[in-house]
């Protein structure tokens, strides 16, 4: 059937030719094998062209089931389709966990990971490093398995792979006991406060989220999501650095109905239902938006604040809310947080494209001083020479991507510009 279907945001309707649903590995090997273009499509929140193609799409949505569980490795084996929140699901009433999850449940596992995206947490790295194994279908048909310890560096640059080596089928992840989490929420942060204790206030919980619009010398809210090793709750201050605990449910975006967000008010509840912003059952977020993301490192974190709240009258039109949040590093090659702690500034945005397209370069060039790699699946305007210059691993990468696929049929314009530009 013709594709003509659009991604999450409506910002982008893909232009291939057919998509396909497979139900089985065997299927996806028979598309690979008779198509020459292709690209995996999975949950639909990326907002640039990272996953189109003008050939063929192969939507992973009905392969969707846990596959194994091993509790004596400590891990799950999955279908690349899965949405995290459905595993996560699964996982609790198995009594497990995984160590993380992004603000939405509703993406898939398998494109989360090849993207690198992320939670937050000082010791906590993006959602790819919980991948311990994976399999996918590589550009002749067959069916490649790749396993953090007997394959090393192939390893390492396979996970967050852009669709580049092929169409992922199934993911094992290490998973941990189930553990309960408390989530409390504060209104109007003093940036002083935030400039004397950036590191207090983001080591003060497990995950923690600064949501902003740049408007005021104050962060809108903080979303403290507090790991209880017990169960047991914890007592809710009445402030936080100044400040003031918040008296009802919020949504990040201020006029939005919290309706749809996960629990704040200090209610225990398990990790599946606290760690993500919104909840698997409601649209998330506000549903018509865009995406920006710039990662930088760590110690700069306080000057990009400052960098970006410069831009203040420029953001004004255009800007829902921006949430700021750490990540842990990792060895992961094309990730954004590859041998670097960062802080990472995101950016929701009115669904105006043609008014965030004017304003990116201006904003890119503010945090320009401080390396920003952008998220793979957000919208962003950055020279192909400047993004490469970020991935020290890039080269290796292009070697691992000419292995798997030599006749590059997973390549399409964006992978040809920022992988192989």
């Amino acid at each position: 059937m013709r594709a003509n279907e659009r991604n999450w945001a409506g910002n982008l309707t893909y232009s291939a030719a057919h998509i396909h649903r497979p139900t089985t590995v065997a299927e996806v090997q028979a598309i690979v094998r008779s198509s020459k273009a292709l690209r995996a499509l999975g949950s639909r929140h990326s907002f640039n062209t990272i996953a189109d193609t003008a050939g063929d799409l192969v939507s992973l949505e009905r392969l969707n089931r846990v596959i194994a569980l091993d509790r004596e490795r400590s891990t799950v084996t999955i279908e690349a389709g899965i949405k995290y929140g459905h595993l996560g699901t699964y996982l609790h009433g198995e009594g497990l966990a995984l160590h993380n999850l992004a603000s939405l449940p509703h993406i898939s596992v398998a494109g989360a990971c090849a993207t690198a995206t992320h939670g937050s947490g000082d010791r906590n790295s993006n959602l790819a490093t919980a991948v311990t194994a994976i399999e996918f279908v590589a550009g002749n048909g067959e069916l490649v398995s790749l396993a953090r310890e007997r394959d090393g560096e192939a390893f390492l640059g396979a996970i967050v792979s852009l669709g580049a080596l092929g169409i992922v089928t199934s993911m094992t992840l290490a998973i941990e006991p189930t553990f309960t989490v408390q989530q409390e929420a504060y209104v109007d942060l003093p940036m002083v406060q935030l400039e004397a204790n950036f590191d207090a206030i983001e080591a003060h919980a497990y995950s923690v989220s600064l949501f902003t619009d740049w408007q005021r010398d104050v962060v809108n809210e903080v979303w403290l999501k507090r790991r209880l090793p017990d169960g047991v709750p914890q007592p809710v201050a009445a402030s936080f650095f100044d400040a003031g605990r918040a008296a009802r449910e919020l949504h990040p975006i201020a006029a939005l109905s919290a309706e749809n967000c996960t629990a704040q008010q200090g209610i225990p509840g398990p990790w599946h239902e606290r760690l993500p912003h919104f909840r698997m059952e409601f649209t998330p977020s506000s549903g018509e938006e865009l995406q920006t993301e710039y990662f930088v490192p760590r110690q700069h974190a306080l000057a990009a604040m400052r960098a970006v709240a410069a831009l203040r009258e420029q953001l004004a039109p255009v800007l829902m809310i921006s949430e700021v949040r750490t990540i842990a590093a990792d060895a992961l090659w094309l990730s954004p947080c590859y041998q670097q702690d960062c802080v990472a500034f995101h950016f929701t945005w009115h669904p105006n494209v043609a008014a965030v397209q004017a304003l990116l370069p201006t904003l890119e060039a503010q945090l320009a001083p401080f390396a920003p790699r952008p998220h793979w699946g957000k919208i962003f305007t950055m020279p192909t020479a400047q993004v490469q210059a970020l991935y020290p691993r890039l080269g290796d990468f292009r070697a691992l991507a000419q292995q798997y696929d030599p006749q590059g049929k997973f390549r399409n314009a964006f992978i040809d510009t920022y992988v192989f530009g």
